[in-house]
């Protein structure tokens, strides 16, 4: 999601460089539209694909071929072209940004949901600082008054650093690794041991090469047994999960962009959709999310778990009946700011909370060899979330 917030963040950069022209019109819808198609089909690909192609080349791959497309991008702010050509150009890395950026996020879930679950946790955590960190940048380019191109140019190198720096980090870890299991050198020559508490059989042994790769190798078929059979243990949480995202996307960030301040400040209207919506929401999204690590309520096999998912269903007409101008259909029940931080801290706490609780649990019901199945399926069905909230935010966004 954080490439996709990247550009959501810049769509006043973009009409400006699209002015005049019919793709201005179009640009969110395209915008959305190619970043959720390649995010669900590439998702699904990795999930079959994991077993013929090392995790350590997917990951390395995809994190270059990100901060190639970020450097792409942040030349564009500098070079002068026709719109429509931009237009094409920028469809295109955002395409192929989440294409890789789903192989990316399917194989480190995959990896994750063969550890303990408290790596789970920490992992989703750091999906939400992610969040955080594009709306600061976006806070501070409100505060420095620095003009458009000047601020996206500062939006696309931050990216560019951090996935550098993603990179690096990842081709140290084997490093790292090896140094902490240096007292049985058998050990560090092909694998490291880890004690998975996700197997049917508790505290069970198994072992992660260092080279990441995956040692089951099977033919087409046994590969498509293998998931179905995988997905039946988990049908709960990935229907869970998918109805998660699917209600947050729906309205944020469609809806929730919409709404306007009661006070009518000029001044105060710069910052209240950063700081009300966007900071808010990724605040509270973390939080949810970091909570997980002392609090799994309810467990994973209570019926009250898909009662609280289905309950979110609420936010939708909560966040509709907010203050907006060019209402036609709804009314307004909710016009203070207050009354929108409020249902924006419910809604951000429950979406952080109840995906972390289902990426953390999903890895828990299979055998302990099948954790990265799981964990590489239900990224498919998270991507399958964030399509379906997408599609249906066309739909309420009309309905205001």
């Amino acid at each position: 999601m954080s490439p996709l917030f990247s550009h959501s963040f810049l769509l006043k950069y973009f009409d400006d460089r699209l002015k005049g022209t019919p793709s201005n019109y179009e640009f969110a819808s395209f915008m959305t539209l190619l970043a959720q198609l390649p995010l669900l089909l590439f998702t699904l690909a990795n999930s079959f694909l994991y077993q013929r192609i090392r995790e350590k080349v997917r990951i390395a791959v995809s994190l270059v071929s990100i901060l190639c497309l970020f450097l792409l991008t942040a030349i564009m702010v500098k070079v002068p072209m026709q719109p429509d050509s931009f237009f094409s150009i920028t469809m295109a890395t955002i395409w192929f940004i989440n294409s890789f950026g789903a192989v990316l996020q399917g194989s480190l879930f995959g990896l994750v949901g063969m550890l303990p679950p408290k790596y789970s946790t920490l992992f989703m955590s750091g999906q939400g600082l992610a969040g955080i960190f594009a709306a600061l940048a976006s806070l501070l380019s409100i505060l420095s008054k620095t003009d458009k191109a000047s601020a996206a140019l500062g939006y696309f190198i931050t990216p560019c650093v951090a996935t550098l720096l993603t990179l690096l980090s990842y081709l140290l870890l084997p490093h790292l690794v090896s140094g902490y299991t240096d007292h049985d050198k058998r050990e560090r020559v092909s694998s490291t041991t880890v004690i998975c508490p996700c197997s049917l059989q508790k505290g069970a042994v198994f072992r992660i090469p260092l080279s990441f790769q995956s040692p089951f190798k099977s033919t087409f078929s046994q590969t498509f047994l293998s998931h179905f059979v995988t997905v039946v243990q988990v049908w709960v949480m990935a229907l869970c999960v998918t109805c998660v995202l699917a209600v947050t996307l729906s309205v944020f960030p469609a809806v929730t962009v919409k709404v306007k301040s009661v006070y009518g400040n000029k001044e105060w209207d710069r910052y209240f959709l950063c700081v009300c919506c966007f900071i808010v929401f990724n605040v509270m999204d973390l939080i949810g999310r970091s909570v997980t690590s002392m609090v799994q309520w309810p467990s994973k096999r209570s019926r009250l778990f898909p009662v609280l998912v289905v309950s979110r269903v609420v936010f939708i007409p909560l966040i509709m009946l907010c203050k907006t101008d060019n209402r036609q259909y709804l009314p307004v029940l909710f016009s203070h700011d207050i009354a929108f931080v409020a249902i924006m801290t419910l809604f951000a706490l429950s979406n952080g909370y109840l995906i972390c609780l289902c990426m953390s649990y999903a890895p828990q019901l299979v055998r302990s060899k099948d954790c990265e199945t799981a964990g590489a399926l239900m990224t498919f069905f998270l991507a399958l979330g964030l399509s379906l909230g997408a599609a249906l935010s066309f739909l309420l966004r009309n309905l205001l």
